[in-house]
């Protein structure tokens, strides 16, 4: 005669359970830790918000202090060695399979902690419990899990244990700095890993979250759905939440003559979106320089990959050995050379800080003027585009 805990359920309905109380782990961690404990993109009540500590505290003895320290990090020092868990500085193997391991070895630096971990919670249950008594969480969670279904309660227990280690820590960390698409050019490698935010509850959509950080949506496209906005705006509604910030929408207009400060902050606000739209012009012309250098100098070519991680990464950020090739075709190809110089000098208009509004919008004119008057079709596009950008 089998064992069996206080509630019995067929085999379909363990499933369930299980999929129920992994998915209540990825909201706490999405929506208490993430958006609003690391970026302050909402605001909670004492009551979702004391839930979701204590919710953690059972299914990943993850503090909020540590988690938020670590996140805010690794934006602050992203894809270089001071990145916890950076898959380009420390290979996508590392990061996916040992996400946790890196967590963990890094979660007690009291420096880091200091420095990123501030406005954390710092009460008696933290301190008294929660911190001190990190495992005892997740012991817990197993006994109740074994009390109320009996043995299968072990591997219902087992599979919260391994869903946000791999998930989060493995997946989005690792893969989501990998692999997937862009919709925004950061000075980074994230990558949305799919338009569909729901098995890690919106966090698929992570290029979205590193171009706008303080967002409380990570969707952004009108075909990107993100779950985790959807419980925030089911908080928000019942007055348990309140969204403090969302991503700006580009707006556009008729074409302008002349750059003005309008167009400038438009630029500027949407900087991320600018040089995607960049790279989306000039990729057919890269293309067919690349080609023709081939064709020139086989043993010199660079291929699309290398170019594309160039024009995502700005060239500084390849490693020494393209970065000479790189430098070799741009040598060798006026277009390309032209088209890595307009690049920088854009980039350069949201990195002057001493730069005078008159002066930064005189130099978006000179940049508009000199992409148009270059012979590059291309250029010339993305410029009269550029034109339309209204704040």
């Amino acid at each position: 005669m089998p064992l069996h805990g206080l509630i019995e359920l067929p085999w379909w309905g363990y499933v369930v359970v299980a999929l129920a109380f992994t998915h209540i782990t990825i909201a706490a961690v999405t929506i208490y830790l993430h958006r609003h404990s690391a970026h302050r993109a909402l605001d909670l009540h004492p009551i979702p918000a004391h839930f979701f500590r204590f919710w953690l505290w059972l299914t990943t003895s993850m503090g909020t202090q540590q988690w938020t320290a670590i996140h805010r990090k690794h934006h602050a020092r992203c894809e270089t060695a001071e990145d916890p868990h950076s898959p380009q500085v420390l290979g996508i193997r590392k990061v996916l399979w040992e996400g946790a391991e890196l967590y963990s070895a890094v979660k007690n630096d009291r420096e880091m902690l200091e420095t990123f971990g501030r406005g954390c919670p710092d009460d008696w249950i933290e301190n008294k419990l929660y911190l001190p008594h990190q495992n005892l969480g997740i012991v817990l969670m197993l006994v109740l899990n074994v009390v109320l279904f009996g043995p299968i309660g072990f591997t219902i227990w087992a599979v919260q244990m391994i869903w946000i280690p791999f998930f989060a820590a493995g997946v989005v960390n690792g893969i989501g700095h990998y692999w997937g698409y862009r919709n925004f050019q950061c000075d980074d490698a994230s990558t949305n890993l799919s338009p569909w935010g729901i098995i890690i509850g919106g966090e698929e959509l992570h290029n979205n979250h590193h171009a706008h950080p303080s967002s409380a949506r990570l969707s952004n496209k009108w075909y990107e759905f993100d779950i985790g906005w959807l419980y925030i705006r089911t908080l928000e509604i019942v007055g348990l939440a309140k969204v403090k910030k969302v991503a700006p929408q580009l707006v556009t207009g008729s074409t302008r003559t002349q750059c003005d400060q309008k167009m400038l902050e438009a630029v500027i606000t949407h900087r991320w979106t600018v040089l995607q739209q960049f790279m989306h012009d000039i990729r057919d012309t890269c293309a067919t320089e690349l080609e023709t250098l081939r064709r020139a100098s086989p043993r010199q070519a660079v291929d699309w990959a290398t170019v594309r991680r160039w024009l995502h990464l700005d060239k500084a950020a390849l490693p020494e050995v393209e970065q000479a090739r790189v430098g070799k075709a741009l040598e060798g190809s006026a277009v390309l050379s032209t088209l890595q110089r307009m690049r920088q000098d854009l980039s350069a208009l949201w990195s002057r800080s001493n730069a005078t509004t008159d002066q930064l919008v005189q130099q978006l004119n000179d940049w508009c003027d000199r992409a148009e008057r270059s012979g590059i079709d291309a250029l010339v596009v993305f410029s009269k585009r550029l034109r339309t950008f209204q704040a």
